[in-house]
């Protein structure tokens, strides 16, 4: 229930990413799952969850956060999708908060509001919620993809993607 999905909650087939914003290869998938989702729409449900790897991308909890709070206000996906192509600008920073505010702003949100949420506990929560169901299923780098609850070996490409969820539908 508190996971952000795109496509259709209702669909018979589920692809699951745990992914980190600062994670260069979680950049280099974000334009495939974006393609998946437009081309198979109702027909698949895209879910986003948070693996942060503090460890190594010290603004990838901040971006999580960042769109968490915007999800609050309705426009998580607007803000996964503007983090993700503007990944260069920011990853980088020192101050990466002060980039994810002119993105609030971009995307109309109540300054105040996305600035109290971001800082928030229940913000931070979830995404630890998210980062220990990764780690219960043996998620340890991103991006990591299930597809109705089989782990993934990474698809290299989009049409190695399409393959695997058009197999997946035939079969239901």
């Amino acid at each position: 229930d508190n996971d952000w999905v795109n496509g259709s909650r209702k669909a018979l087939v589920t692809l699951i990413e745990y992914s980190d914003f600062q994670c260069p290869a979680c950049g280099a998938h974000y334009p495939v799952t974006k393609q998946l989702v437009e081309e198979f729409g109702v027909s698949i449900a895209f879910v986003y969850r948070h693996f942060p790897l503090r460890q190594i991308h010290e603004n990838a909890e901040l971006a999580a956060r960042a769109t968490e709070a915007a999800g609050k206000q309705n426009k998580f996906w607007e803000m996964h999708d503007m983090i993700f192509e503007n990944q260069k600008e920011w990853s980088n920073e020192k101050n990466a908060k002060e980039f994810f505010v002119r993105y609030a702003e971009t995307l109309g949100l109540n300054k105040e509001q996305f600035n109290n949420d971001i800082d928030s506990r229940e913000i931070k929560d979830k995404i630890d919620d998210h980062y220990q169901s990764g780690l219960r299923l043996n998620v340890n780098a991103t991006p990591t993809f299930f597809l109705n609850g089989e782990k993934l070996q990474n698809p290299r490409n989009y049409e190695d993607f399409k393959s695997l969820i058009q197999k997946v539908t035939s079969q239901q």
